[in-house]
């Protein structure tokens, strides 16, 4: 699971902790990768520590969620950073994300928009991930969250798990 904030409360690391105890809960084992210190993709090598740990979770994962706020109408550079981080090239003709399923998320900071989840959902695409139909947008993320950092229960948190729900079906019925 990755989340495109570094925010000491960012919603986007909020929701995702939230959306990993859904498929928690259905038996699943998740990891979510902290952004933290993962360098631009120019600005080191693949073997950088923060770069390896991106790779191997991605390779070791069946499923991935994506999980951005959205600044200036768009996907953060920290999210589209690990995007660009992912493994491309082709192990013998297969590209590493190729058949993965994805789910999309975003949170605002205003009123809702699907410009970041239109924009992770083409994204996904190309690397060739299998991206669920569901998507959850969350407006105002700052009303949404309890002090604690849980999500409060409301129709944006119900759509939250029927997401997850829904990448774990997708999951399941594309196994190899």
């Amino acid at each position: 699971m990755l989340y495109g904030s570094l925010r000491e409360r960012s919603y986007s690391r909020l929701m995702t902790e939230e959306a990993a105890r859904v498929p928690k809960h259905l038996g699943a084992e998740v990891k979510i990768f902290d952004p933290a210190n993962l360098p631009l993709v120019d600005e080191s090598s693949e073997s950088h520590t923060k770069v390896q740990e991106l790779r191997d979770l991605s390779l070791w994962s069946e499923a991935h969620v994506w999980c951005s706020p959205e600044r200036h109408g768009a996907m953060t550079g920290i999210m589209k950073t690990q995007i660009d981080w992912l493994p491309l090239a082709p192990i013998g003709g297969v590209r590493p994300t190729q058949g993965r399923t994805l789910a999309l998320m975003q949170v605002c900071g205003g009123s809702q928009s699907f410009n970041t989840v239109n924009q992770l959902r083409i994204l996904g695409r190309w690397m060739r991930m299998i991206v669920i139909p569901n998507q959850s947008s969350v407006p105002k993320a700052f009303l949404e969250f309890e002090e604690d950092g849980r999500m409060k229960n409301s129709p944006l948190y119900n759509r939250m798990v029927d997401v997850m729900e829904e990448l774990m079906k997708f999951t399941v019925l594309t196994r190899g």
